[in-house]
């Protein structure tokens, strides 16, 4: 059992009958997408405005674009074990898999550089862990490295996918927020 599992959350989680009606329908889509409302969000309805920016803020950030949405999970589960979020890891790693990852691909995102990836793919890993310690610590010769491979579309997908889950793995761990339960059927 993990610290974030064994302790209660510090804030209130709300249950779909103790939501306004806007912050209703967001988990009756995250239910359908995900057989689960996660418990970030049963947390972020103390705040209807925050809760649905966020979920805003993640569907395109998330989704399909110039990077595919099974690599984006994979640099969120990164981030969020760089962090030593399990929360993050969690439901990122599940997300990964529900996206077109592989087992072996969600087994190794902390062993990226011998595990089943492509050389662009293991750079982009490279980068979003230098961006957990610092944007400082992408230089000229780390940007130059990435930009090898990929785009600018592609270097903004990441790089947002890479900033966004580093707050997210601090706030999920300060407020303690316990990881939700994988759906059965998963």
């Amino acid at each position: 059992m993990t610290v974030e599992t064994a302790l209660a959350s510090r804030v209130p989680l709300a249950e779909r009958e103790q939501v306004p009606a806007e912050i209703g329908i967001l988990y009756d889509r995250l239910e359908a997408e995900r057989g689960r409302v996660p418990n970030m969000f049963k947390a972020l309805a103390n705040v209807p405005g925050l809760a649905l920016g966020i979920a805003a803020f993640l569907k395109p950030l998330m989704g399909e674009g110039a990077l595919p949405a099974w690599y984006k999970e994979l640099i969120a589960t990164r981030m969020a074990s760089l962090a030593d979020c399990e929360y993050c890891r969690s439901s990122h790693r599940f997300l990964a898999g529900q996206r077109g990852a592989t087992p072996e691909q969600v087994a190794s995102y902390d062993s990226f550089e011998t595990g089943p990836f492509t050389e662009k793919e293991k750079a982009g890993f490279r980068y979003a862990s230098l961006l957990h310690d610092s944007g400082h610590a992408i230089d000229d010769a780390a940007f130059a490295a990435l930009s090898v491979h990929f785009s600018p579309r592609e270097i903004l997908e990441l790089t947002a996918v890479a900033a966004a889950f580093a707050f997210f793995a601090r706030f999920n761990s300060a407020l303690q927020i316990p990881v939700t339960p994988i759906p059965e059927n998963a």
